[in-house]
C-alpha cells in the first residue's frame, strides 16, 4: 500500500437485490453475473477490449461451474482475452475481489479490472446424502446392467430427500444467527437496540431509493428498477412484535427483522489504475487508501472479527475513526453491528479506537434493508460508499464486513 500507483473505484453497477425464492428465482447466479457485468460495461460506457482481468466471487458454488468467473467472461460481453479468477470467502468475497484487483494494478499487471460477485439463493445445488452419493457413484463406476440394478438396489426412500446447502459453520454446527445470539448475549445487546439498526437501515434505504441514490447504482432487471426488500412501512412497534428466530426462549432477541435476509443478488465494480483513468478522460469517484483482514476464532465471535480488523486499518494509516466522513458496515444483524461498535467503543483485542456517530453509518441503508447476496455484498458496499462520497465531497470512507467463519475485511476509500 506504499505503492505510487493508486487504485480508482471509477464505478460500480448490480442487479436489484430480491428475497431469495421470488422474482428473480428464474435468474441462475450466472444469469445475474452477466447482467451486472454487461450492465457496467453499459452504464460507464466501457469498452470490454479494454478490460484487463475479472475476479467475481460466489459462495454457494455449483461443483459443475468451478471457474466460475471464467463463464462470465464467456457469457457477456467482455472478449475471451480477458483474464478471470474465482474467490470464495464468504461474505468478504466482494472485498477479497477488489483487493484482488487492486493487487493486479500496483503490480502492473493490469490496469482495468471488474471485481464483484453474486449469490443465487433461490438456486442452490441440491445434493444428495453421503450414503445415497456413494451408491450413485458405485453405480457410475459399474461394468455390467446387473452391476448397477443390485447397487440401486441398496437405495431407500429416504435417500432421496434432497440436501441442499445451509448456513452453519462447518467448524461448530452453529449457524451465524445461533452464534450472534451468543454474541449479544455475551455483549449485552438489547432487543430495542438491534431493532433501532434495523429500522434506520429500512428508513434510509426507502429514502435514498425514493431520492435516486439506490437506484443509480441499480441495472434494471426484469423490470425491476429497485431493491425489493426494503420496507418503508416498518417500525419500532411492528419490528418489537417479531418472534425470535435463532433462541426462541425469552432470551431470544434475533428475528427476521434484525437480521439480513437470503438474497438474490449481483454487484460488480469497476476499478483503474490513476494513470488509465486519467488517460480515459474518467473522473475516480474515489481511490482505495488501505485495507486491512482480520481473522479471530469463532468462539471469540463468529461475526467480531471487524473488532480487531478496523482498529487495526486506522493504526496502520495513522487515522482516526473520527477521521472518516461515511461508515459502510455490512448488516449481517443488527446484534452483529451493535456488537462490533461496542468492541470499537469499548477495546476488546484492540486498543479503543471510539464510538462512531450515528449520523456517519449507513445513511443509504444497508444489508438487513436492501438484501445480502453474500459473495455481492462487498461489491454493492464499495460502490454505495464510493458514490455517496463524491456526491458529499468527504474526504474519508470506511467499509466494515464481517463473516462467517470469523473473519472481517476493513478498506478506507479517500478522495482529494
Amino acid at each position: 500500500m506504499s505503492s505510487d500507483v493508486r487504485v480508482a473505484v471509477v464505478g460500480g453497477a448490480r442487479t436489484p437485490f430480491a428475497k431469495a425464492g421470488t422474482v428473480f428465482r428464474k435468474f441462475s447466479a450466472l444469469d445475474l453475473s452477466v447482467h451486472s457485468v454487461n450492465g457496467l460495461l453499459e452504464k460507464h460506457e466501457l469498452d470490454p477490449n479494454s478490460v484487463d482481468e475479472l475476479v467475481f466471487g460466489i459462495t454457494v458454488l455449483d461443483a459443475r461451474t468451478p471457474q466460475f468467473a471464467r463463464e462470465i467472461v464467456f457469457a457477456s460481453r467482455l472478449p475471451s482475452s480477458v483474464r478471470a479468477l474465482t474467490v470464495v470467502n464468504n461474505c468478504i468475497t466482494g472485498t477479497s475481489a477488489i483487493t484482488s484487483i487492486y493487487d493486479s494494478i500496483v503490480a502492473g499487471r493490469a490496469e482495468i479490472g471488474l471485481a464483484g460477485g453474486v449469490e443465487s439463493m433461490s438456486n442452490p445445488a441440491v445434493l444428495f446424502s453421503r450414503r445415497a452419493s456413494r451408491v450413485f457413484l458405485d453405480a457410475g463406476f459399474a461394468r455390467t446392467l446387473g452391476q448397477r440394478l443390485r447397487i440401486f438396489a441398496r437405495l431407500r426412500p429416504a435417500d432421496f430427500k434432497p440436501s441442499v446447502p445451509g448456513v452453519q459453520e462447518p467448524s461448530t454446527g452453529l449457524s451465524m444467527g445461533e452464534h450472534t445470539e451468543l454474541t449479544v448475549k455475551e455483549w449485552k445487546i438489547s432487543r430495542e437496540d438491534q431493532d433501532e439498526i434495523a429500522y434506520r437501515s429500512h428508513m434510509n434505504a426507502h429514502q435514498a431509493t425514493q431520492d435516486g441514490r439506490l437506484k443509480a447504482e441499480i441495472h434494471p432487471l426484469d423490470g425491476y428498477e429497485h431493491d425489493l426488500l426494503i420496507r418503508p412501512d416498518t417500525s419500532m412497534e411492528k419490528l418489537a412484535k417479531l418472534p425470535p428466530v435463532f433462541d426462541r426462549s425469552p432470551a431470544g432477541t434475533l428475528t427476521a427483522g434484525n437480521s439480513s435476509p437470503l438474497t438474490d443478488g449481483a454487484a460488480v465494480v469497476l476499478l483503474m489504475s490513476e494513470y488509465r483513468a486519467k488517460k480515459e478522460n474518467r473522473e475516480p469517484l474515489a481511490f482505495i487508501k488501505a485495507f486491512e483482514y482480520g481473522a479471530i476464532d469463532p468462539k471469540d465471535g463468529l461475526l467480531m472479527a471487524p473488532g480487531i480488523a478496523v482498529p487495526r486499518l486506522l493504526r496502520k494509516t495513522g487515522l482516526a475513526l473520527s477521521d472518516m466522513d461515511l461508515v459502510e458496515m455490512h448488516e449481517a444483524f443488527g446484534g452483529q453491528v451493535a456488537s462490533n461498535l461496542r468492541a470499537w467503543e469499548q477495546g476488546w483485542k484492540e486498543p479503543a479506537i471510539g464510538r462512531v456517530d450515528r449520523e456517519k453509518l449507513n445513511q443509504l441503508g444497508s444489508s438487513i434493508a436492501v438484501g445480502h447476496p453474500f459473495a455481492a455484498t462487498g461489491a454493492r458496499i464499495v460502490t454505495t460508499l464510493a458514490n455517496e462520497m463524491k456526491r458529499r465531497n468527504a474526504r474519508y470512507g470506511l467499509v466494515s464486513i464481517c463473516a462467517a467463519g470469523a473473519q472481517a475485511s476493513a478498506m478506507i476509500l479517500e478522495r482529494p
